[in-house]
């Protein structure tokens, strides 16, 4: 044990005191051993093989813990499985976190894992504040020794660090914090709007160095990978935050985090469609992965509205001239139904978009494929008239979807939304704003004026006689009897029009909800993950946040 460090046994309880800087913590045995001071029973294995027993893992933490409190990282490594990660982290916890003291409490072992809590002081350019937070660790034999060692994973050394490649570190934030605002001046907050925390931080990560703010004091865990936000853990001085606008509207986005948690896994996206300003983003759970701006999800038949501009646009198809639904149909050995097996008889297309009829779009893929040649019509007018696929520069991260080159019945599965199609709430709102605008404006949140970014164009609009007829089918599907859509859409006043969809992914029991719709100049699209029918799930969600625009 290094100079300046007293070991002793008061009150049953492990105790490590160090002189000097201060640097010290105790282990309480007491707790590991449910209020006994005694030192556990000698007949459990001690032989280097076999199941660990008691006494080597109680043992083994303290002496562990009790190295890591007294700063002695070298000796706490070489008590770990793996003493060349162990030895940098733990030795960072005093150089890199700036860890002035420690105290470090064991709770009662459960099997061969320990909880215990870290009560720190963290000390920078003569600014202390304490830093309390629990974690755990196993003990697990060594492979090679047969000796009881901790088995080391960044985590043990706090929860948040979930890689290799991140660390603790204290000093001068990256960047200052950023007052967030809506589009009307009003400041959002991840407390307010818990789906905005981790959208909030790649803000301050992208937009703090120019924002006019200062930087503060900080703990936080260092990603160490490029475009992953830090995440701070204690704040030693506040800096002072600059002003960010954003085109969130604080109305929209309340009702959109009230609406995605009624289900576990949820997201929704609200965009104006004559600017591409995004109104409003909602996740559930509302931390971690943005699934509504970077999810890559088969969005069903919400994305018949880019195949039914594609028809439209060949003039294969006119929304009140008659079309074929048998209730299925065989392509390329690959077979397709209608939901239940329903046919229309007599049908226009536009009745067909409105009941979505799976055979009425696939039985039109031969006809698209001699006229142009090719099975990649669907991805050229997707990218060509939506914008998919364009590298979107919203202002935080964000996957602008993809209908990838295919044939045989991988193709027709795309014309239905299935497939290899990758979507997200972000990009099927945003195809619905095209329909309702007529012209693809690429869906921001930060104004490109605040970093000189360029928004994506798309090659051309949609013909105007299209887009007219693309509304009138999205409109019946919001209001028609027989409608997908109307149920779900009944609440919402305005010029509306709607889609749903289900995705039958992988072998899941319930296919995934999609709903997407507007009104007057509002767009939104959701998604459910087992959701079952879009209309049931999706939809009232959807309904609730154009209902709140």
């Amino acid at each position: 044990m290094r100079s300046g460090t007293k070991v002793a046994i008061v009150g049953g309880a492990f105790v490590v005191v160090a002189s000097g800087v201060g640097y010290g913590g105790y282990n309480l045995w007491t707790a590991m051993n449910g209020g006994s001071s005694g030192t556990g029973t000698r007949a459990e294995s001690t032989h280097g093989s076999g199941p660990l027993g008691t006494e080597e893992v109680t043992t083994t933490v303290k002496d562990f813990l009790g190295a890591w409190a007294t700063g002695e990282s070298d000796r706490a490594a070489q008590l770990t499985n793996n003493p060349v990660d162990a030895g940098p982290a733990l030795l960072g916890f005093r150089e890199q976190a700036k860890v002035s003291a420690a105290t470090i409490t064991p709770g009662p072992v459960t099997g061969t894992t320990v909880p215990f809590t870290v009560r720190a002081t963290v000390t920078y350019q003569g600014v202390s504040k304490p830093w309390t937070y629990s974690s755990q660790l196993t003990v697990v034999r060594g492979l090679t020794t047969g000796r009881p060692l901790v088995d080391w994973k960044p985590a043990v050394l706090h929860p948040k660090l979930t890689s290799k490649s991140a660390s603790i570190r204290t000093g001068g934030a990256k960047s200052a914090e950023v007052r967030a605002v809506d589009r009307r001046g009003r400041v959002l907050t991840a407390e307010k709007y818990p789906s905005l925390g981790p959208v909030l931080d790649e803000l301050r990560e992208r937009y703090g160095a120019t924002t006019g703010g200062r930087p503060g004091i900080e703990t936080f865990v260092d990603s160490g990978v490029e475009g992953v936000p830090n995440t701070t853990l204690l704040t030693l001085a506040k800096g002072e935050p600059g002003k960010l606008e954003t085109t969130i509207d604080a109305d929209v986005q309340a009702a959109a985090e009230q609406a995605v948690k009624r289900y576990g896994t949820a997201s929704v996206v609200a965009i104006k469609p004559s600017t591409g300003a995004v109104r409003a983003v909602a996740n559930n759970p509302a931390t971690g992965f943005n699934t509504a701006f970077s999810g890559t999800k088969a969005p069903g038949s919400t994305l018949k509205i880019v195949t039914a501009a594609l028809l439209l646009e060949k003039g294969l198809v006119k929304a009140d001239q008659v079309t074929e639904c048998p209730p299925n149909v065989t392509y390329y050995g690959r077979s397709f139904h209608n939901l239940g097996g329903f046919s229309l008889d007599g049908a226009t297309f536009a009745e067909s978009f409105a009941r979505s009829c799976n055979t009425a779009f696939i039985k039109k893929i031969d006809d698209v494929k001699e006229m142009v040649g090719d099975d990649f019509a669907l991805g050229k007018e997707a990218r060509d008239v939506f914008g998919i696929g364009l590298e979107w520069r919203t202002g935080i991260k964000s996957f602008d979807g993809s209908v990838p080159e295919a044939t045989g019945g991988e193709a027709a599965a795309q014309y239905i939304g299935q497939g290899t199609v990758q979507m997200n709430p972000l990009t099927i709102a945003s195809i619905t704003a095209t329909a309702k605008h007529g012209s693809f404006k690429q869906p921001y949140l930060v104004a490109p004026e605040v970093d000189d970014r360029t928004l994506a164009e798309a090659q051309r609009p949609l013909p105007s006689s299209v887009a007219r007829q693309l509304r009138a089918m999205l409109k019946r599907t919001a209001t028609a009897s027989d409608g997908t859509a109307t149920k779900a859409m009944a609440s919402v006043g305005g010029d509306k029009g709607a889609k749903t969809g289900s995705a039958e992914v992988g072998g899941q029991a319930t296919s995934d909800s999609w709903f997407t719709g507007y009104s007057d100049d509002l767009a939104a699209a959701a998604f459910v993950e087992n959701g079952g029918h879009g209309g049931d799930a999706a939809g009232p969600i959807v309904a609730q946040v154009l209902r709140a625009g």
